[in-house]
């Protein structure tokens, strides 16, 4: 059966939906996908006056819509010249319809920021949102960009099995190095005295993680680093400083901060550059949870 999974891409307009945008081109076609840009119009939750002022061509609410959608689809064609690219133009709030967009597709691409003031704070962080109900992985585009740089995936006690396997796919694709990440954490107070167990029990999870990783990316070059720190959102964004991409995995249930895990939120907070936060299942599910 063909795989028919796309990319996503969200846009609004803005300079961060736009580097999203060049982003998401590049990345469908290395991977050889589709690329399907949204765009989510939030005016009819606003008002009913969407249509053209008398008299005035090309004018009205609907309209401008449409032209913000035909502006990214142009930008994604200028992007990667010969890439498929699809179109949608949708009315309410963007992280919604994206998080029920992303069921069975390969990514889903979005600037740092979207607009801002009043409207800005209606929509509210669709990155963060997204991160939290999304059914497949999340890119999240910064201007911070490090072509040159490694990819920095973040690998937990478990091993971050999902988060692993989406850092092999984008360095594989991009033929650039892998950096594991695991943190020791140490409670305030602790320092970093020694500690033989937690030592040993850390260079464990690495040298497992790393072995998959040489299996999943042979062709790419994989180094690993165990960090000590008191916070491990700390520790892992000063690791991520010159990556091209930071790979975090989720967890935990509930509201949005327990939902995508205290470090995820954290790091999107935070992170310069962009991050991938790594996601599977069904956006219906997901919302089940909450």
């Amino acid at each position: 059966m063909q795989d028919s999974r796309s990319i996503v891409a969200g846009y609004d307009g803005s300079a961060e939906a736009a580097a999203a945008i060049q982003w998401a081109g590049e990345q469908a076609r290395l991977r050889s996908r589709p690329l399907l840009v949204v765009h989510c119009s939030i005016w009819p939750l606003l008002t009913r006056n969407l249509g053209p002022v008398p008299g005035v061509a090309d004018s009205g609410l609907e309209r401008a819509a449409q032209e913000i959608l035909e502006e990214g689809i142009s930008r994604a064609e200028a992007a990667a010249p010969g890439l498929k690219v699809e179109g949608t133009l949708l009315h309410g709030l963007p992280a919604s319809y994206l998080a029920e967009i992303s069921s069975g597709e390969e990514m889903i691409v979005v600037g740092s920021r979207g607009l801002g003031g009043f409207l800005g704070l209606l929509v509210g962080s669709v990155s963060l949102e997204l991160a939290a109900t999304a059914a497949c992985p999340v890119a999240v585009i910064r201007p911070d960009l490090h072509p040159g740089g490694p990819v920095v995936v973040a690998v937990d006690g478990l091993g971050s099995p999902t988060a692993l396997e989406d850092a092999c796919e984008l360095a594989s694709a991009w033929e650039t190095g892998l950096t594991l990440v695991h943190v020791r954490h140490t409670p305030p107070g602790y320092g970093h005295r020694e500690m033989p167990d937690a030592d040993a029990a850390a260079g464990e999870v690495l040298s497992s993680a790393l072995e998959r990783a040489r299996t999943l990316a042979p062709a790419v070059p994989v180094e690993g680093k165990v960090l000590t720190d008191t916070s491990v959102a700390h520790a892992i964004l000063r690791a991520s400083e010159g990556a091209r991409m930071l790979v975090v995995g989720t967890k935990g249930q509930g509201f949005l901060r327990e939902t995508i895990g205290s470090t995820a939120h954290a790091v999107l907070h935070h992170a310069r550059g962009p991050v991938l936060i790594s996601r599977r299942g069904t956006a219906a599910r997901i919302r089940e949870e909450q």
